[in-house]
């Protein structure tokens, strides 16, 4: 186990922080894509997602009835769709986290990691006022938010471990 943190650490610091900041582009051309989608396609794909999750968490849903579905599906795409933003910006505040590279909690990195997310969200709701039949919501603004900060704190958490075990099978003897 310990030799994979070592090829991991052979990686040079510059070349992480580039792969970061690559992944965290590319996270933030997909919320750019998914911001595009105009309201009919944006309900479609919640729609989808909500009914393929309903499908795996309830074991009778294909037995219920329509009428049963639907409704279950109208009350559980609001939560499904919030979640999917709240995820996928956790993702987007954990890469560009790592991207700043290793750090306490709170300092200059992470305040910019956090401002970074936060005018990210606010652009990608002022582009959906733009997209036929999407809104601007500054609820999601804060959902959004709340996802970079757990990215965060994970990527912080991550890190420190890392180092726990970096340090630890660097000093056992071989």
């Amino acid at each position: 186990m310990y030799n994979n943190l070592y090829k991991i650490n052979e990686i040079g610091e510059d070349m992480k922080r580039k792969i970061f900041i690559i992944c965290t582009i590319a996270v933030m051309v997909l919320i750019f894509y998914f911001s595009m989608e105009n309201s009919s396609e944006s309900s479609g794909r919640s729609g989808g997602v909500t009914e393929f999750i309903l499908k795996l968490i309830i074991p009778d849903y294909e037995e219920m009835s329509f009428k049963e579905k639907k409704s279950l599906l109208c009350h559980s795409e609001y939560i499904i769709r919030k979640l999917a933003h709240f995820s996928i910006y956790t993702m987007f505040g954990f890469l560009a986290s790592l991207a700043v590279g290793k750090r306490k909690l709170l300092s200059t990195g992470t305040l910019f990691t956090l401002g970074f997310g936060f005018l990210y969200a606010c652009s990608d709701e002022l582009h959906q006022y733009f997209v036929p039949g999407r809104s601007c919501q500054f609820k999601d603004v804060i959902i959004d938010t709340f996802g970079v900060i757990t990215g965060i704190i994970i990527s912080i958490i991550i890190i420190r471990i890392y180092d726990v075990l970096k340090n630890k099978f660097s000093h056992s003897p071989s």
